[in-house]
C-alpha cells in the first residue's frame, strides 16, 4: 500500500510539473485549473499521509523557471505562492477576528516594478518566484502605468500585468482565421509582455493593476495597513486592484458581490485574494517552505451539473484538424443554459472514456467556458471492476493511451487495447469511435500526436473545410489583401463551383449576375469585390509565397525566403531540403514542407495558373546598395530614430545585411542603446569579443540614414 502512494506521488509530481512548465513557461494549457488544483490537493494529501515530499515536488517550489530568451534577475524578496480555500466559511474562519481586505486574484502575468528618483527604472516578472525576466522596455508600453510618479525615493512594487476581455476580443477580431485567433487573455497577455519587440507589447493593450508595496523607505515604512497601502499606491498614479475591506460580520456579502460581478467583469481573473490589514501583524506571523501566512486565496467553487451525453461532433478546420465537440442534456450553469462544450482532442476523450449515454457533470471553467469534469458513469464501472482502472483524477491532456508514439507520428489503431477491453466487458455500451473518414469530405482521418497530446486530422488535401479556410488565408491582409470576401461568401462561392483554385478568383466576374443577386450582395458590393480583385493583381511575391499557405511559412519567413532567392520564383521552386536548411532562420520542418509543397504538380500548375493573373512587383536593387553584404547584426532594446526593430531591420536587409534574434560569433555587433546593460545579450557579446554598438554609432559606422 505504501508503495503504491509512493508511485501516486512521484506520478502527480511529474503531470502537475508537466502542466505548471505549460502554463508558465511556454503559454499553453495542458490541464484545466480545476484539474490542476484537484490533483494539486490530492498530492498534498498523500506527503501529509506519508510525510514523503519529492524535492521537484510543486508543494515545495513555486512556479516554474524563466525562459532564456530575456535577462534574468533575481528578486530581492521571494514571490510566494499563496495557500488556497474553496470554502466561504474556512475564509471567514481564516480572520479569527482580524479586520482584512479582500480583492480580485487577477489571471494575468505577476510583475515587479521598481522606481528611482520618480522614474521606472525596472519591470521583472514573477519568473519561478526567485527569479525572473527583465521586460522594462514592454512595460513602458503598458496602457495605463505611470512612468513616472511623484515619489522621490526608490519604490517596490508588485502587480498584474493584463489583457482586458474587451480588448481581447477587438484583438481576435482581427484576425481572419480562426485557428490563428488567440485562446484566452491570459496567455496572450504572457505572451505579449515577455515579447522581444515592445512594438508588439505594445499593440496589445496591456494594463497593470497594482496590488502590493514591496518596499518605499522611510515614508513607506510609516504606512501601517494595506488599505493606506492602496491609498498610497493610489495617489502615485497606480490603478490597483478593486478592494474592500472586510471582517468576519461583513466578509460573505463583499463574497457575494464580487460573484455578481463575474459575468461582466471586464479584467480576467481566477478568485480572490484575503489580507489581514494590519501588516505588522500578518508579517508576525511568518510563512511556510512556500505559504506566507498574512494572505490566502479564494477559487470559486465550481457549479457542478449532471446531465447525459447525447453525442460528440467533429468540426475540421483548414490545417485538417477537427475538433471533438461534446453535445449534451440542456443545463443550467452560473445562469446561463449550456449544451455543448469543447473535448479539445482525442487524448481527453479517451481519457474521460466517454461513451454516449453517459452520466456525465459540467461546469464552466472560472465561471466562463463549459467544461466536461466528470464522466460518472465510467467512474461507477471502474469502481465495479466492469472496465479497467484507469488512473483516477488524471487529465486525458496529460495521461497518455498505453499506446505510444513518436512525435508527430500518425497512429494507424484506432482503438487502443485498453480501449478494446473496455468494449468487450460493457456489453452495449461502447465507447465514442474515433472517426475513420472526416465529417465534412469523407476522406480517411489519422490520429498524430504532438507535444503529449493525440489529434485527430483530415488527410484528404482537397477537404471543402480546408479550402474554405485556405482561401480566408489567401484573402487576408497580409496576403492578398481582398475586401469583400468573408468565410461565409468565400464558401458559397466555392458551393455554387465559382472558385476552385486562387487564380478562380480573377474571374468572378464570370458570375456577376449571379454574384449580384445573392443575398447580401448587389451592385454596388459586386464593384467593390471586383475593384479590390482588380487592385489585388499588382502585388509582391512575399505576399503571394505566405498566402499559398504553406505549412509553417508566415508572412515573415515567405519574405526572408524571398530575399535569399531575389525574389525569383523559379530559383525558390528548384530548392533542396538541404539548400532551404542551410538558410538562418530555415530549420529541417520549414524547409521540408516548403520543398513538399513545391514538388507537388498540382500545386505547380495552379501556382503557374495564379501568377498568370498577377504583376508582381520586383524590388530593384541598386548597384552598391548592398554595403552589408556578408554581415550579421542583432538588434536589442528600444529604438530612438526608427519606429521599431522590424524597420531597422528591414533597412539592414535591404543593403543586403542579416539580422538575428541571437548573439553568435559569426554576429558582426550587438545594437542596444544601452551599452552598458548587464543583459544576457550585451554579457554574450561582450565573452565573444562581439562590439555593442549604439544606434548612433552603428548609424555612423555603416553610413546608415535615419527615418524621417
Amino acid at each position: 500500500m505504501q508503495s503504491e502512494k509512493t508511485e501516486r506521488i512521484k506520478y502527480l509530481v511529474e503531470i502537475l510539473n508537466q502542466a505548471s512548465k505549460a502554463y508558465y513557461a511556454e503559454d499553453r494549457e495542458i490541464m484545466s485549473n480545476r484539474e490542476y488544483d484537484a490533483l494539486y490537493d490530492e498530492l498534498v494529501s498523500l506527503e501529509a499521509e506519508t510525510g514523503m515530499v519529492m524535492a521537484n515536488s510543486p508543494t515545495v517550489n513555486v512556479g516554474y523557471e524563466a525562459v532564456e530568451e530575456l535577462p534574468k534577475e533575481r528578486h530581492e524578496t521571494p514571490m510566494l505562492s499563496l495557500d488556497k480555500t474553496k470554502s466561504r466559511e474556512d475564509l471567514r474562519d481564516w480572520l479569527e477576528g482580524h479586520r482584512a481586505v479582500l480583492s480580485w486574484k487577477l489571471d494575468g502575468l505577476t510583475i515587479v516594478l521598481t522606481y528611482r528618483e520618480g522614474k521606472l527604472e525596472k519591470a521583472v516578472t514573477r519568473g519561478n518566484g526567485e527569479i525572473g525576466e527583465v521586460i522594462t522596455n514592454n512595460a513602458r508600453t503598458f496602457v495605463n502605468l505611470p512612468l513616472s510618479i511623484p515619489f522621490k525615493g526608490e519604490l517596490v512594487l508588485r502587480g498584474e500585468a493584463v489583457i482586458r476581455y474587451s480588448d481581447f476580443e477587438k484583438i481576435n477580431a482581427q484576425i481572419e482565421d480562426e485557428e490563428a485567433k488567440y485562446k484566452n487573455p491570459r496567455n496572450l497577455c504572457s505572451g505579449s509582455v515577455r515579447q522581444l519587440n515592445n512594438e508588439i507589447t505594445a499593440r496589445r493593450q496591456v494594463r497593470f493593476y497594482a496590488f502590493s508595496l514591496v518596499s518605499g523607505g522611510k515614508e513607506a515604512e510609516k504606512i501601517t495597513t494595506v488599505e493606506e497601502q492602496f491609498r498610497f499606491l493610489e495617489n502615485q498614479g497606480f490603478e490597483t486592484v478593486e478592494h474592500y475591506p472586510v471582517t468576519e460580520e461583513n466578509i460573505l456579502d463583499i463574497l457575494d458581490s464580487f460573484e455578481k460581478k463575474i459575468e461582466n467583469y471586464d479584467v480576467p481573473s481566477d478568485g480572490l485574494v484575503l489580507t489581514y490589514d494590519d501588516i505588522a501583524y500578518g508579517r508576525s506571523l511568518g510563512r511556510t517552505a512556500k505559504f506566507p501566512r498574512n494572505s490566502i486565496a479564494f477559487k470559486w467553487a465550481d457549479e457542478l451539473r449532471e446531465t447525459v451525453l447525447k453525442e460528440i461532433e467533429w468540426s475540421a478546420s483548414r490545417t485538417g484538424l477537427i475538433n471533438p465537440v461534446a453535445i449534451f442534456e440542456p443545463v443550467e450553469l452560473e445562469g446561463t443554459t449550456v449544451s455543448r462544450a469543447s473535448v479539445h482532442n482525442i487524448s481527453i476523450v479517451r481519457g474521460l472514456r466517454l461513451a454516449l449515454g453517459d452520466r456525465i457533470t459540467v461546469y464552466k471553467a472560472n465561471m466562463i467556458i463549459p467544461q466536461i469534469a466528470e464522466n460518472l458513469t465510467a467512474e461507477e464501472l471502474a469502481e465495479e471492476g466492469e472496465i479497467p482502472e484507469d488512473s483516477q483524477g488524471c487529465s486525458g491532456a496529460v495521461k497518455q493511451d498505453e499506446e505510444t508514439c513518436l512525435e508527430g507520428e500518425a497512429i494507424s489503431e484506432r482503438e487502443t487495447a485498453s480501449e478494446k477491453e473496455a468494449v468487450r466487458t460493457q456489453g452495449s455500451r461502447r465507447l465514442v469511435e474515433i472517426p475513420k473518414v472526416c465529417p465534412v469530405c469523407g476522406g480517411p482521418t489519422e490520429i498524430r500526436q504532438v507535444n503529449d497530446v493525440q489529434s485527430l486530422y483530415c488527410i484528404n488535401g482537397k477537404c471543402p473545410a480546408k479550402q474554405v479556410k485556405a482561401f480566408t488565408l489567401f484573402v487576408s491582409r497580409d496576403a492578398m489583401n481582398i475586401d469583400g470576401l468573408s468565410e461565409a461568401t468565400l464558401e458559397k462561392f466555392i458551393d455554387l463551383g465559382f472558385i476552385q483554385e486562387f487564380a478562380d478568383l480573377f474571374h468572378l466576374d464570370r458570375y456577376k449576375e449571379q454574384i449580384v443577386g445573392m443575398e447580401g450582395f448587389g451592385e454596388k458590393s459586386y464593384r467593390n469585390l471586383i475593384d479590390s480583385i482588380d487592385r489585388a493583381r499588382n502585388t509582391t511575391l512575399p505576399r503571394v509565397i505566405y498566402g499559398l499557405g504553406i505549412a509553417n511559412i508566415g508572412a515573415a519567413n515567405a519574405k526572408m525566403l524571398c530575399r535569399y532567392f531575389d525574389y525569383d520564383l523559379g530559383k525558390m521552386q528548384q530548392a533542396d531540403v538541404e539548400t532551404l536548411s542551410a538558410i538562418d532562420g530555415v530549420g529541417e520542418v520549414i524547409a521540408t514542407a516548403f520543398v513538399n509543397y513545391m514538388q507537388d504538380t498540382d500545386n505547380l500548375r495552379k501556382i503557374e495558373a495564379l501568377c498568370g493573373e498577377l504583376k508582381i512587383e520586383i524590388p530593384k536593387i541598386e548597384e552598391g546598395s548592398q554595403t552589408l553584404s556578408g554581415l550579421s547584426f542583432v538588434i536589442t532594446g528600444s529604438l530612438n530614430s526608427f519606429a521599431s526593430r522590424s524597420d531597422l531591420k528591414d533597412l539592414i536587409e535591404q543593403k543586403g545585411g542579416k539580422v538575428t534574434g541571437s548573439v553568435t560569433s559569426k554576429t558582426t555587433c550587438l545594437i542596444n542603446n544601452d551599452v552598458a546593460s548587464a543583459s544576457s545579450k550585451n554579457k554574450k557579446a561582450k565573452d565573444l569579443g562581439i562590439p555593442v554598438l549604439s544606434e548612433e554609432d552603428f548609424m555612423k559606422k555603416y553610413e546608415i540614414q535615419a527615418q524621417e
